[in-house]
């Protein structure tokens, strides 16, 4: 009779027990893109928002545009004024995605922004005239979108490692495992005390 009851109380604590919840995080991200903002919006898991429409604001909730995820979860944007960007996306099921891109990134791209001059090395002599006009011939813009292209699957990979493997996970295991042992350990003082 006392071990239907011990297995009773014990089968109530583990269905009390709180469990790990299935979630996953929300990751957004923007930068500048040549004459652009580029930016891609999905969860932790790797599941990337697509066609999902995001608002556009400054900091006092002027509207400065709106635009929509592609297929792969992610953005482009024109900006026309050198102020702090803020993009906000509802996904649904209260996840909200929002990213800030500050106002001085903006102005650079507007072009508003001093760029500092590329110093030419002095060792590079005659060799430096035909290194720079190869060097001209080249589209800045294709070399851009093709790096993007290629870091952005990496930024997935790398937010959804983190999100899997963060601290707080393997400390809440670790409280798990202790929390058995003390289980275990009263269990068996009790039934000690019972048998003596």
């Amino acid at each position: 009779m006392k071990s239907a009851s011990l297995f009773a109380a014990l089968a109530l604590c583990l269905t009390l027990a709180p469990l790990p919840a299935l979630a996953h995080k929300v990751i957004a991200s923007a930068y500048p893109a040549g004459a652009r903002i580029e930016g891609e919006i999905g969860f932790s898991n790797g599941d990337m928002a697509v066609n999902t429409t995001i608002s556009v604001t400054d900091p006092a909730g002027r509207v400065l545009g709106e635009t929509v995820t592609d297929d792969a979860g992610g953005f482009t944007f024109t900006p026309t004024e050198p102020v702090e960007h803020l993009f906000r996306a509802d996904l649904g099921a209260g996840h909200v995605a929002q990213v800030t891109l500050s106002a001085a990134e903006v102005a650079g791209i507007l072009g508003k922004a001093a760029k500092p001059a590329a110093a030419v090395p002095a060792a590079a002599g005659a060799a430096a005239p035909a290194a720079m006009a190869a060097t001209a011939a080249i589209d800045p813009e294709v070399i851009a979108a093709a790096l993007r292209d290629e870091i952005r699957p990496l930024r997935q990979e790398i937010a959804a490692y983190k999100e899997k493997n963060d601290l707080q996970t393997i400390l809440g295991g670790i409280g798990y495992i202790a929390g058995l042992f003390g289980l275990g350990f009263y269990l068996a003082a009790r039934r000690r005390l019972m048998a003596g």
